[in-house]
């Protein structure tokens, strides 16, 4: 475990804020972004809602078509501690 790094979280930020921010900022409209993924815009937009719980599927699908990591999606607003900081 001495190579287990404490994560924390730096923001308040949902799962479905996540998806929305970063489709966005790739100017993507959820349309768009349901052409790439095969996900109806239906259920993007029900998940940038949290009507509708991501999944390790789906989000491997979405992060692939937004350039991200699945993780960004999944673990919004989290960062890994610095063992160094003081």
């Amino acid at each position: 475990m001495k190579d287990y790094r404490k994560a924390k979280k730096s923001i308040d930020i949902s799962v479905g804020d996540s998806v929305r921010i970063i489709r966005e900022l790739q100017d993507l409209s959820q349309n768009k972004l349901a052409e790439l993924t095969g996900i109806p815009q239906s259920t993007l937009s029900a998940i940038e809602n949290n009507h509708v719980r991501l999944g390790v599927e789906r989000a491997k699908v979405l992060a692939k078509a937004l350039n991200c990591h699945p993780a960004v999606l999944v673990f919004p607003g989290w960062e890994i501690e610095n063992e160094n900081a003081a």
